[in-house]
């Protein structure tokens, strides 16, 4: 049996003489002091190196758990999806980072010089993409804050278009004659941001020159009827449109449902499905429902009152120099703002005439006064 209090004990060289560590620790060591010294050195790396690799899978077990809990978490609040990548990845690599150091640390190795270089790599790193981390922070608190979203119409720095994607550093946009634009996210977290697809109703506003001499109330009364006869409009309250919209929406989807199959399209008629079809099926549906919920509680509320009414609205405006200006305004879904107004504005144009209401030209009235013949040149 070993003594290893017989073991003569050996001073530790100097760290600036590291390369010969191993043999100055064996000078003037007799044969058996120094086999027994080596064992000894043997049987302790051996140990470290068990309880590294115990250290190092019990570690990834732990990650892997963190990972999972993360993105369950994150996938339950329906974290935008490249923002989640990206987090998922840094807490991975950070995991890992700090497991690395640790079973260094476990092995004997000095990891002061180690951490000092990875610190003065990262501060170099960051003054050289100084203006990159700032697009990055400003991603991350537009995905996080969803101030607008893929879809939406925004206009911001200049630009006005539809948001088609939104990447960590930088916001695509397309504009309306099909041009992308791409803005760095720094300036969209910082600037001002005017987000047309916020709110689920607008309101539209016509100005439109009549004659003078023009009935107001004919024209007022002719102004209503034509907003009052399109569905687009809206009646009374905001909140009652919505519920009307709903119900056309769900009859709508029932017709189609309802509808018969045609012969000729395999993918219409109903397939049996397997028992594990049947159970994911039920699973995605139950995933789908809970992901509609958080939805519904995550989302941002309207600003406006729905409960106000709203009916179309028109008074004068402006009496100009050749027409009395009305001012017509009306609300209606956003998605439908565009082609009510245009759909509007040709309706004014071809049945305001049929009513007796002409729209001015230009003019001007010149007066000649009679000149005195006094002064009239002979």
């Amino acid at each position: 049996m070993i003594q290893t209090q017989d073991i003569p004990i050996v001073p530790l060289p100097d760290k600036t003489d590291s390369a010969h560590t191993g043999w100055d620790a064996l000078k003037g060591l007799s044969f058996d002091d120094a086999i027994t010294t080596i064992a000894n050195g043997a049987v302790q790396f051996a140990f470290k190196l068990l309880i590294a690799a115990f250290v190092f899978y019990l570690g990834k077990y732990i990650i892997r758990k963190i990972f999972e809990v993360v993105r369950r978490i994150m996938t339950a609040n329906e974290v935008d999806a490249s923002l989640m990548t990206f987090i998922l990845s840094l807490i991975r690599i950070v995991l890992y980072f700090i497991l690395i150091v640790t079973i260094v640390g476990i092995l004997g190795i000095e990891t002061s010089s180690f951490l000092a270089l990875f610190a003065s790599a990262g501060v170099a790193i960051g003054m050289a993409l100084s203006g990159t981390l700032q697009n990055f922070a400003g991603g991350v608190l537009i995905l996080l804050l969803k101030p607008y979203k893929v879809g939406d119409y925004i206009e911001a720095q200049g630009f006005a278009g539809t948001v088609k994607e939104i990447q960590i550093f930088h916001t695509v946009i397309n504009t309306p004659d099909n041009k992308t634009i791409i803005i760095p996210n720094g300036g969209l977290s910082t600037g001002s941001i005017n987000n047309y697809s916020f709110e689920n109703y607008r309101r539209v506003e016509w100005t439109i020159g009549l004659c003078y001499g023009c009935d107001y109330s004919k024209a007022k009364e002719v102004f209503t009827e034509i907003l009052m006869s399109d569905d687009r409009v809206v009646k009374d309250t905001l909140a009652e449109d919505m519920e009307k919209r709903r119900q056309r929406i769900e009859a709508e989807e029932a017709k189609e449902e309802e509808a018969p199959c045609p012969p000729e399209d395999p993918d219409c008629h109903e397939v049996k499905r397997s028992f594990w079809d049947r159970l994911l099926h039920r699973n995605r549906m139950k995933k789908e429902e809970l992901k509609n919920k958080l939805k519904k509680k995550t989302e941002l509320p309207s600003t406006t009152n729905l409960n106000v009414s709203r009916p179309p609205y028109v008074a004068i405006t402006q009496l100009a120099d050749s027409s009395v200006n009305f001012v017509i305004r009306a609300w209606t879904y956003q998605a439908n703002y565009w082609d009510l107004y245009f759909d509007m504005n040709q309706r004014f144009y071809n049945e305001l005439p049929k009513n007796g209401l002409e729209f001015p030209f230009p003019q001007l009235d010149v007066h000649i006064a009679d000149v005195p013949p006094a002064l009239t040149m002979k």
